[in-house]
Formats: structure tokens, sequence, C-alpha cells
């Protein structure tokens, strides 16, 4: 077991030395030294540099909705089940089971529950964009559609501000009185 321990050499008092003891196990070059020492400098430049086993990379895509990703996972495990269920209908149709009857009449079964499943991830999905709006893309025209009100908003509150400033100020400013 490789251990690290920090000694201070006698003629120099102010400075520490870091040195660490591996194991004849841990040898192996690709494996960096405990805690980060070296055992000396000649080692140091012996042994390649340290690199992760992955780099992690922002997700290219947003996380599905709980209620999405539940429905999702509720299919996944349904089909699965249907899968297998149909291969055994049909070993058991190959060896001339008393049992392959009753397991294809439940394999059309499953697939029908299946197929059910399926379209309850796409429903549930559509449900939630509904609910919870579009996801803006730049090239979005929904995001477009906002940008314009905002502007509209932002025009009809400035002459707003206009008019009250004005009211304010007693009719000042103005070219012709009413």
């Amino acid at each position: 077991m490789g251990t690290v321990e920090r000694r201070v050499a006698p003629e120099d008092g102010e400075a520490a030395r870091r040195t660490a003891r591996q194991d004849p196990e841990a040898l192996d070059r690709d494996i960096p030294a405990p805690g980060g020492g070296t055992a000396g400098s000649a080692a140091a430049q012996d042994q390649p540099h340290y690199q992760p086993l992955w780099i992690e990379e922002p997700a290219r895509r947003r996380r599905m909705p709980d209620p999405v990703r539940t429905a999702a996972v509720r299919a996944v495990l349904i089909i699965a089940l249907t899968l297998i269920q149909a291969m055994v209908a049909f070993l058991c149709t190959l060896a001339g089971s008393w049992l392959a009857f009753p397991m294809v009449i439940s394999s059309v079964t499953s697939t029908v529950v299946a197929t059910w499943a399926a379209l309850d991830v796409w429903v549930t999905r559509q449900v939630w964009n509904q609910r919870h709006g579009v996801v803006s893309a730049p090239s979005s025209t929904a995001r477009s559609l906002r940008r314009e009100r905002r502007r509209a908003r932002r025009q009809a509150r400035a002459v707003e501000r206009t008019q009250e400033r004005i009211r304010r100020q007693g009719g000042t400013g103005q070219l012709s009185h009413p």
C-alpha cells in the first residue's frame, strides 16, 4: 500500500519535501502515484501525464420532462416484456408445447398494450409541450412573435410615460391646446 509522508530535511529546515513509497504491485506506469506525489525527479519524468478516463461534455439536448421520461421508461419496459413473451411463444410453438396457444394470445394482447404505451409517450410529450410552451430555437416563430409583443409593449409604455409627463407639466410643451 502506498503512503505519502512529509519529511523535513535537516539541512533545509523551511522546505518540506514530499516523498511517496509504492507497493511493487503499483509500479504500473498507467497508475498515478498515490496522493499525487512522486518517488523522485527521475521517476516523475518517466511516468506519463495522468489523463482522466473520460471528459465530461455538456449535454447537447435538454433532459426530458419528468412525465415524459416516466412514460418512456414504462413503454420501454412493456416493449421489452412483449418481445420476451413473443420469443417464448415462438419457441413454445416450435417445441409443440401446450403453452404455445396461451402464449400467442397473450403476445397479441401485449403487442396492443406496447403500442398503447408507445403512443402514451408521444401524447404525454405533446401535452407537456402544449402546457409548458414551445422550446424556442433562434429560428422559431414563437420567439419572433414574443419579440414583436415585447416591442409593442415597450412602445406603449413609452407613449404612456410621455403623456403622463405632459399632463404633469400642465400642458406646456404642446403646440396647440384643445
